[in-house]
């Protein structure tokens, strides 16, 4: 069961790095490769708003790229969302 949804391209370095974080603290995601897809890309803009990778979701709730991800470690906030 995924916990977490992450868009992705293969050779983005902050994608690598928050799919790190996730795989440290064992939280479960589905990758979503966005390399070479317009249409997946699409989606990926039109849930987020956003046009660069990685956007992560924890559940329904999106929390934005790598930099947000890495904040919401530092402040605790993190395990209580997927705890959640």
């Amino acid at each position: 069961m995924s916990v977490a949804t992450i868009y992705t391209t293969q050779f983005c370095p902050y994608c690598v790095r928050a799919k790190y974080m996730m795989d440290k603290k064992n939280i479960p995601y589905t990758e979503v490769s966005v390399d070479g897809d317009v249409s997946l890309r699409r989606e990926m803009m039109a849930r987020s708003g956003r046009h660069t990778v990685p956007q992560i979701w924890i559940g329904d709730e999106h929390i934005g790229g790598c930099d947000d991800l890495m904040l919401l470690e530092r402040t605790g906030e993190l395990d209580v969302l997927v705890s959640a």
